[in-house]
């Protein structure tokens, strides 16, 4: 009978009330971008970044904004660290990971235009063949991008 009546109330609370009653009892998340890109000879554009924790290279992306849509801020981090834009913008996957408290969502899309860092926090940007990516590459990017290649049968190469 309580739960029935604190349901009542609840539902009569006004919506601002009761989103910001949600925040409070919700742990928070920072929302995360990246993407395996490819060009037209179906290479994979990566970056060897300067706040990357393992050794660096890795695929595209960054941290989104508030209130800003995923693939938005895909197109943003990539205007401003490597001064490209891309097409065929598609969603590979969504994660979250509980440690960090980090929600990730990753696309695959092609290039359009050459990548060249044009940010402090990018050292290097190259294409790389599937046979031939950097040793560095960690386990967990070279899982993303093989699941990029395997995402639909219209693949990029």
């Amino acid at each position: 009978m309580f739960i029935e009546f604190l349901g009542a109330v609840w539902r009569y609370l006004p919506g601002n009330v009761r989103r910001r009653l949600v925040r409070i009892g919700q742990k928070r998340f920072t929302g995360t971008v990246g993407a395996v890109i490819f060009d037209d000879r179906g290479q994979i554009l990566l970056l060897d970044h300067v706040f990357r924790p393992d050794d660096g290279w890795g695929i595209p992306g960054g941290f989104m904004s508030k209130g800003e849509q995923p693939e938005a801020a895909l197109r943003r981090e990539l205007r401003e660290e490597i001064g490209i834009e891309v097409q065929d913008v598609e969603l590979l996957l969504a994660r979250t990971l509980p440690k960090s408290r980090q929600i990730e969502i990753y696309f695959r899309a092609r290039a359009l235009g050459h990548a060249e860092p044009c940010s402090f926090e990018i050292k290097s940007a190259g294409w790389f063949s599937v046979d031939n990516l950097p040793m560095e590459l960690s386990k967990d990017q070279r899982g993303l991008i093989r699941r990029a290649l395997t995402a639909s049968e219209n693949s990029y190469q």
